[in-house]
C-alpha cells in the first residue's frame, strides 16, 4: 500500500489524489496515479471540469480530463508488455465501476483498497465476477 501512496503523490487531480500498484509473486509490476493523459494540460493548469459543472463525486465519470490510477496502472503494464493477470491491485481508494470493469478484464484477481468510494455498482460487479476485495488494515 505504501507504493500506491507513493504513486498518488504524482497525482494532478484537484479533487482526490489516488494511487495504485499491481503486485504479483511479491513483485511490484506497475503503478499508476490519477491525472490528465500525457501531452494534455492538467486540471491544475486549466481548472477542474467536474468542479465547474458541479458534478458530485461518484457520478458521470466521463466528465473528467483525468485517467484513474487503476486505469493508468493497467495501461502502463500494456505499454511495457507486462501481464497483470492473476495479480493483486493495491489502491488508495475503492475503485469506481468503470475501473472495476477494467480490473476484471485485465485478469486481476484481488483488490486491496484503503479509502472508501461510494459506488455500489463497483461492489456488485466485483462480487459477480468473484474478484476478492478487502479493506487494507495498517498494522
Amino acid at each position: 500500500m505504501k507504493m500506491a501512496h507513493l504513486a498518488s503523490e504524482r497525482s494532478t487531480c484537484m479533487r482526490r489524489q489516488v494511487g495504485a500498484a499491481v503486485v504479483k509473486d511479491k513483485r511490484v509490476l506497475t503503478t499508476g496515479y490519477n491525472g490528465a493523459p500525457k501531452g494534455i494540460r492538467h486540471c491544475e493548469e486549466i481548472g477542474c471540469l467536474r468542479e465547474q459543472m458541479q458534478v458530485p463525486s461518484g457520478q458521470r465519470h466521463e466528465l473528467c480530463r483525468g485517467v484513474h490510477a487503476e486505469q493508468n496502472a493497467i495501461i502502463q503494464a500494456a505499454v511495457f508488455g507486462v501481464s497483470v493477470k492473476d495479480g493483486t491491485m493495491y489502491v488508495t481508494n475503492h475503485p469506481c465501476s468503470v475501473c472495476a470493469k477494467i480490473i476484471i478484464n485485465a485478469g486481476i484477481r484481488e483488490v486491496v483498497f484503503e479509502g472508501d468510494y461510494e459506488d455500489d455498482l463497483a461492489v456488485e460487479i466485483f462480487e459477480e465476477a468473484s474478484i476478492k476485495t478487502r479493506k487494507f488494515k495498517s498494522h
